[in-house]
């Protein structure tokens, strides 16, 4: 498990942020857009889609900013052989993190064996290309029951991430709207709870702002997902917190848009 200052500096906020590039609608102007924006704010990882991999990880070369890669994204119901070459694919093009949906019907249905083996085989792909793998559980779907026995399989298979949720994971609610949670203090607790020391939990999901970051770190999180990342760090530059600064943000004061916002 991490351990953190209570008073992190800038770049110590830059580097929990994986800046999502998962709209189903950017378009190519507005990814290069987004990637300039993780490459200027020094962010942990640049998270695109897996046709994106390749142009991110050129663009990126260099910059200390790595790529992140989705797989099974989002619903998390491909077959577990498509995930593994989705994910090995990826590797291939550059990608040094895989975040991956587990098969949330699967995992409903207490089919254990299949959750485990689907996670064992992605994640020594991983490891055999020295990458990380984030799980994704998709939170809004499950009970605590559920959340418990991922971490402990996560756990036991030893991924590196556990993570609450892709962003898009819409429920119906009982007013007929369809919308969704994302990472709540109750689930972001038990999840940190019931994962090992080495294992580390991204919260993705209504992590928009400062005080969110600060919030979710305090609880043990290491890594977000976020598509507000400019107006996070500017908003650490604000606060005073220590340098040094990215260079992307010093005499920023109007934080620019990269494009549409995606779930997160």
């Amino acid at each position: 498990m991490s351990t953190f200052s209570e008073r992190p500096s800038v770049c110590e906020i830059a580097k929990m942020i994986d800046h999502s590039l998962l709209h189903p609608t950017l378009t190519d102007l507005q990814l290069r857009a987004g990637l300039e924006v993780a490459r200027r704010c020094l962010c942990a990882t640049a998270c695109v889609k897996p046709y994106a991999v390749a142009m991110a990880a050129s663009f990126l070369e260099g910059s200390g900013v790595h790529v992140c890669a989705v797989a099974g994204f989002p619903h998390g119901s491909s077959h577990m052989q498509v995930k593994v070459s989705e994910t090995d694919h990826a590797l291939a093009e550059g990608a040094a993190e895989v975040d991956v949906v587990v098969n949330v019907g699967k995992v409903l249905s207490g089919d254990w064996r299949y959750v485990q083996s689907e996670i064992s085989a992605l994640n020594e792909t991983c490891i055999t290309r020295g990458a990380l793998l984030k799980v994704i559980f998709e939170n809004d779907f499950l009970g605590d029951r559920e959340i418990v026995r991922l971490c402990e399989i996560c756990t036991e298979v030893g991924v590196a991430f556990v993570k609450t949720s892709t962003g898009y994971g819409f429920v119906k609610r009982p007013n007929g709207d369809y919308n969704y949670q994302g990472a709540t203090d109750v689930q972001l607790r038990l999840m940190r709870q019931h994962s090992g020391p080495a294992v580390q939990v991204k919260a993705a999901g209504g992590v928009r702002t400062l005080a969110d970051v600060l919030r979710v770190r305090a609880l043990g999180v290491s890594r977000i997902g976020a598509t507000a990342t400019e107006s996070i760090l500017a908003d650490a530059v604000k606060m005073g917190l220590p340098g040094p600064v990215p260079p992307g943000l010093e005499g920023a004061e109007q934080p620019a848009k990269a494009g549409p916002a995606s779930g997160y």
